[in-house]
């Protein structure tokens, strides 16, 4: 093991080693038997305690030989027999009385003391005045009164027992949390409150902790391919430094959530066998002033003892924004401390030290371009969701542990194809949910039927067996739907359907339509047309069978707008306004538009008109096929749930000349495996 991971893990690994027999493998010696456990720390706490509040009642406990008297008894027993000799005033609430010597003739012993409490001074003057003119006693004789004031040791000791609690309390987590930061922090050095300014990072053994590998992590070969360049550097950097090259500092790896950045990262660390330093962004940053760039510093520091050795940043966006937005005070000014530490240490350590700083985001576009720039993240890898043969790798990879009696080929192809835009998060979810159905069924394996559940559990939600509807709003969800699913039909460039339901489902979904759309990523004015037109069919449904319409299309009609408002505004696909564009993300806290007002009413006209035009193509082309939107409705109303085929023998297939991407990327592998089976078997 190398000297730097011992100094991480202090005398805990030296003392495993001793007890091996020694890093250099030498022979086994016997170990003296080990101390005796201290009290654990709870305990002596416990302990503490009690003995404190023991001390403090035998402080504060009257005197055995005191007694309290009241008034009446002190007159009557002392006063009116001339036994007292003085009193004295103690903290202007209590009295102490003092007798003669000669009260021990009444069997009173001299230890003994009497006190007896008062309401204030000036009335206990008077009624000790009014009693001794009763008694006649002459001036010069009267009892003496004396003032006093005195502090208690338990009375001190109640006054300071906030303060001595606080400072108690405060060392008390000072030591919590100098033993929890030892260890956790990067060095694994320094702890109590003076160790805040350490690095929160946390280091993994690449001979037990990092177990990510490269076939572990699919769907994404370009950016695996351009990331392994870094692991065949940490692996053997005399092959590129013998020809004068270095090494990339660092690599941004961007891209949406879920794709799978943090696994790439641990898979190049994995593959690598080097330690691998992982933090957030959001741990840079805290309340006190200095605390971000002292954690930087102290994070290439040990990366630097650990050399060769990963750092990954997750979310660096949360301290690497661009400068110069949102105002320059408060906690923005230690995000800027923090980023200006960080763009100086990856400037200031050397390509020799064989350190690789790598990023996650999924904001790359809102970074400082100073934290770009070629010398510090040198690599900007996309890693973008998946496409349908990135799926069926990634499903191949999280069917492992599914038991299943499936095709693992054929399922895993079928699955990629019904989860189009789906990201390596979300298909792991789907396996799991898949798993959760079988068993919450008592099955013994996990069919088809389970994850074709699991992806209508992910995509539309819950089904809602609780929400009951009545049979109006029934029969309005099977018209809606209806609608949308003949629209589509009957439309070429529309999404082809798989599958039509009016059970509700999720938080607000009454009734969902799925669809399979191909990994597309150019869209042409007829075919946003076209989805524009399937996305109302719902609206127009229920406009030529109802009286009246619903909310139903309230998310309908955000789609379309949306639509409509990006093939004017973005995609300059309306003739009147131009092909121009004003989508700018980098300028998404701007307060006012980058158009004037004339052009911002040319592009609402615009968009009014767009919208009104597909409405107008789809109310003609639903009430054209009236008959087949009631038969579709009837069928919904009747089995709740309709497939492709069932559509296909309602109104016949589609009148185009498609192949859908189940067709071709399922179907076909199947068909060519049976033709195969054939040959052979002939």
């Amino acid at each position: 093991m190398p000297k730097a991971f011992e100094d991480f893990f202090g005398n805990g690994n030296k003392q495993q080693q001793q007890q091996r027999g020694g890093p250099e493998g030498g022979k086994r010696q016997r170990q003296p038997p080990l101390p005796e456990t201290p009290s654990p720390p709870n305990a002596n706490i416990i302990l503490g305690t009690l003995l404190g509040t023991y001390v403090l009642y035998k402080i504060t406990e009257p005197s055995e030989n005191g007694r309290e008297l009241t008034w009446q008894t002190f007159r009557t027993s002392f006063l009116n027999k001339g036994m007292v000799d003085r009193l004295v005033v103690v903290n202007r609430d209590m009295v102490r009385v003092y007798l003669r010597p000669e009260a021990v003739s009444l069997g009173i012993s001299r230890q003994q003391q009497f006190y007896f409490s008062i309401g204030s001074v000036a009335s206990f003057e008077n009624n000790l005045e009014k009693a001794q003119n009763e008694l006649g006693i002459p001036s010069n004789e009267r009892i003496p009164v004396t003032f006093r004031d005195e502090v208690g040791l338990g009375n001190a000791f109640i006054h300071f027992a906030p303060t001595l609690l606080l400072i108690g309390a405060f060392m008390y987590l000072s030591r919590r949390v100098g033993g929890a930061g030892g260890g956790g922090g990067a060095g694994g050095q320094g702890g109590g409150i003076f160790g805040i300014g350490k690095s929160k990072a946390k280091m993994f053994n690449q001979e037990s902790q990092v177990k990510v590998k490269f076939k572990d992590v699919a769907g994404a070969d370009e950016a695996k391919e351009e990331i392994m360049e870094f692991v065949k550097f940490l692996k053997n950097p005399t092959a590129y430094e013998r020809l004068g090259a270095t090494i990339p500092k660092g690599a941004i790896l961007s891209g949406p959530p879920g794709t799978g950045k943090t696994l790439f990262a641990k898979a190049t660390a994995g593959e690598a066998g080097v330690p691998f330093l992982s933090v957030s962004g959001s741990e840079f940053v805290e309340m006190f002033v200095g605390v971000g760039p002292s954690r930087v510093r102290d994070l290439f520091a040990t990366a630097k003892k650990n050399a060769p050795c990963i750092i990954f940043v997750d979310e660096i966006d949360a301290i690497g924004k661009a400068r110069g937005k949102g105002g320059s005070f408060g906690s923005n000014d230690e995000r800027e401390s923090t980023l200006n530490q960080l763009l100086v240490e990856m400037d200031g350590f050397d390509s020799s030290e064989h350190v690789v700083v790598l990023a996650g985001t999924n904001r790359s576009d809102v970074l400082d371009p100073a934290l770009l720039r070629p010398g510090r993240f040198d690599r900007h890898i996309a890693i973008d969701r998946p496409d349908i043969g990135g799926r069926a790798q990634i499903f191949k990879v999280h069917l492992k542990p599914i038991k299943t009696h499936e095709n693992m080929e054929q399922l895993s192809r079928k699955l990629a194809a019904l989860t189009p835009g789906f990201s390596g998060a979300d298909i792991r979810n789907v396996c799991n949910e898949a798993a959760l159905i079988a068993a919450r069924h008592l099955k013994d394996q996990v069919d088809e039927h389970d994850f074709e559940q699991a992806i209508e559990r992910v995509i539309a939600g819950l089904e809602k067996k609780s929400r009951v509807l009545s049979p109006e709003e029934k029969k309005t969800v099977a018209y809606h739907e209806a609608g949308h699913a003949v629209a589509g039909w009957y439309l070429q460039h529309a999404d082809p359907l798989l599958k039509v339901s009016i059970i509700p489902r999720g938080v607000a979904a009454l009734g969902y339509a799925q669809y399979l759309p191909k990994d597309q990523y150019l869209y042409s004015v007829k075919q946003m047309l076209d989805r524009m037109c399937m996305t109302l069919g719902g609206r127009v449904s229920e406009q030529i069978f109802f009286d009246t319409i619903t909310t139903g299309a309230h998310d309908d009609l955000q789609k379309v707008t949306k639509m409509a408002y990006a093939q004017v505004t973005v995609y300059g696909m309306n003739e009147k306004v131009g092909p121009m564009s004003f989508d700018d993300p980098q300028a998404e806290q701007q307060f006012q538009k980058p158009f004037s007002e004339q052009t911002a009413t040319l592009i609402d006209d615009e968009v009014r008109s767009l919208v009104n035009q597909a409405y107008d193509r789809t109310l003609q082309l639903l009430t054209e096929r009236k008959e087949e939107v009631e038969k579709v409705a009837q069928l919904l109303l009747q089995k709740e749930v309709i497939s492709r085929e069932d559509m296909e023998q309602l109104l016949g297939r589609r009148p185009f000349n498609e192949i859908t991407i189940y067709d071709e990327y399922v179907q076909k592998k199947v068909t060519y495996s049976y033709r195969f089976l054939l040959e052979i078997s002939w």
